[in-house]
């Protein structure tokens, strides 16, 4: 039985080659294209779970693909790079990436990854509130849909990143409580995550330009300084 259907864009035949093998051999079911260009056609054509995509091609660069291909699609994205600054992680996560791996690394490294973006974070119990009004914006979890209505806007639907959707959810599942950064990264990415607090500034921010009427001045994904976030659905006293 396959574990999910991965396409691998990279201009490296080597790499397309070695990744292909390895992920073949833990059951992945695999096509790999050496451009972004090719892995919009493919992804036109066919449905993959995840796309593992070069960070630095030629043509089309992998920022770009990443930014395309999120503004269509809920694909799990885990980029490749050889550089590893927190601007470049920040830079790959605000293109819509759901993780990143640095060059060079081990086969063990990216299977943990790729294990991390397809996985989704539990269903809210049946006790927990399936509908969720945030001002405007009404997030329906038992369909994962977004709503936002206001001022000449009736019912705008609004697309979530499945690492998005996972990571409201949470929050809603505990609001009006500060939920530290590393019970947020393991809720939603899993428990080999911790530290990671730059996917959290990203992923919030995010959020907020999606669910916020004034994104710089939140009213209900609120950031708890030195603590983590916080979703505000009630006054506070």
């Amino acid at each position: 039985m396959s574990l999910g259907r991965i396409l691998i864009v990279d201009d490296d035949p080597q790499i397309r080659r070695v990744l292909k093998i390895a992920l073949t051999g833990e059951g992945y079911e695999v096509k790999d294209v050496r451009s972004g260009e090719d892995a919009e056609l493919a992804l036109r054509e066919s449905r993959y779970d995840l796309l593992l995509l070069d960070m630095n091609m030629p043509g089309m660069g992998g920022y770009e693909t990443c930014r395309r291909v999120r503004a269509t699609s809920d694909i799990a994205i885990v980029m490749l790079t050889v550089r590893n600054s927190e601007q470049d992680k920040i830079a790959a996560l605000d293109a819509g990436a759901d993780d990143f791996v640095t060059k060079p690394f081990s086969t063990p490294e990216l299977l943990a990854r790729i294990r991390a973006a397809l996985r989704r974070a539990p269903m809210a119990p049946e006790t927990g509130a399936q509908r969720v009004e945030l001002g405007d914006t009404v997030v329906d979890f038992e369909a994962r849909g977004v709503t936002v209505s206001g001022k000449n806007i009736v019912g705008k639907k609004v697309r979530l990143t499945p690492k998005e959707f996972d990571l409201l959810r949470y929050l809603t599942l505990h609001p009006n409580r500060a939920i530290p950064h590393r019970e947020l990264l393991q809720a939603v990415w899993g428990p080999d995550y911790g530290d990671e607090t730059e996917y959290l500034r990203v992923f919030i921010n995010q959020l907020r330009k999606k669910i916020e009427a004034d994104p710089a001045n939140p009213k209900f994904l609120l950031t708890e300084p030195w603590v983590g976030y916080r979703l505000q659905l009630s006054t506070p006293a």
